[in-house]
């Protein structure tokens, strides 16, 4: 019996692999719609002639590790250091009923675990203060979630509240009304549109405690807060009234023109803003009515016709 020759299969192996190769590298670099040539570009594939997106996810490639100034050590480290959380993101998790391999556990080594995360529970404060940090952070970021505000931000509210207990502010006041004072400073401090009444609605304590802990904070930290203005409050009530941008645009030129005469100076800002979005409707034909606004800025349409007259003075000056 003739012997069947190894050369003629390896032959017709690589043959077959390289006919495979040609047709994938082919394909990766010609268009699927056009067959024209593909351009790699901000993170996307394209084609030259059609403008077709073939691709658009991009993989890093690169190390795992975090680079750092302070440690130049290329170890796995796991997740960054975060301020949301009372020992910076460190803490350890007891998985139920499945093991690391998604196993079930048999019944007793359940018991034993069930026993084991009991006493981490009970050690995982260590102190009175630890656990109020923990408390105050996690209510920090059930707020910061509610008004879909970025991480940054929610950071920055946590440190702020770190620095508010580390000089004793939180004695003798609620640490409800402490955090939710942290999420309004970070926002007045960063120039965005959030007003007290929105936060102490969305905060577990009154009014009058949000104001104090925000006083309190505002005189003993000395937090850079600018003074508010009505450009601050336009974009948040030009989208909850859904007004198109040419309306938007013309209400922030409105409210720099009222600015630079120097007519906001002592008025409420989200008032003033919800003003300028009335007149730029009515500039368009959009017609909002002033209850409307009235409604979206929770204010009166008595402050809406004041200060509507102030901005129709302005305009016949510039004019």
């Amino acid at each position: 019996m003739p012997r069947r020759s190894k050369m003629a299969t390896n032959e017709r192996f690589n043959s077959h692999f390289t006919r495979e190769t040609e047709q994938t590298r082919r394909s990766t670099t010609s268009c699927p719609e056009c067959g024209g040539n593909l351009l790699p570009a901000n993170y996307e594939t394209r084609c030259r002639e059609c403008g077709l997106i073939v691709g658009e996810d991009f993989l890093d490639y690169g190390p795992e590790w975090f680079d750092s100034p302070e440690n130049s050590s290329r170890r796995r480290t796991g997740t960054p250091l975060t301020a949301g959380r009372h020992d910076r993101g460190l803490s350890t998790e007891i998985g139920w009923k499945k093991d690391g391999q998604g196993n079930a556990l048999p019944g007793r080594k359940r018991s034993q675990l069930n026993r084991l995360r009991r006493e981490h529970r009970r050690s995982r404060w260590r102190t009175k203060r630890e656990r109020n940090l923990g408390y105050s952070l996690g209510e920090v970021r059930r707020i910061v979630s509610a008004l879909e505000l970025p991480d940054s931000l929610c950071e920055q509210a946590c440190m702020l509240f770190r620095r508010a207990q580390g000089e004793d502010l939180c004695q003798g006041r609620s640490l409800e009304g402490v955090a939710a004072a942290s999420v309004y400073a970070v926002c007045r401090c960063n120039g965005l549109g959030r007003a007290l009444e929105e936060i102490s609605q969305l905060a577990t304590c009154s009014r009058s405690a949000l104001e104090c802990a925000y006083s309190a904070m505002n005189t003993e930290l000395e937090l850079p807060t600018p003074i508010p203005r009505p450009q601050n409050f336009l974009p948040r009530l030009a989208a909850t009234l859904e007004v198109p941008d040419e309306i938007r645009h013309r209400a922030l030129e409105l409210a720099t023109l009222a600015e630079d005469a120097g007519i906001t100076s002592g008025r409420r800002p989200r008032g003033f803003a919800a003003t300028c979005l009335y007149r730029a409707s009515h500039e368009f034909g959009y017609g909002l009515s002033q209850q409307e606004v009235a409604d979206c800025a929770n204010t009166s349409t008595a402050t809406i016709r004041a200060h509507r007259d102030c901005l129709f003075e302005v305009l016949e000056d510039q004019g």
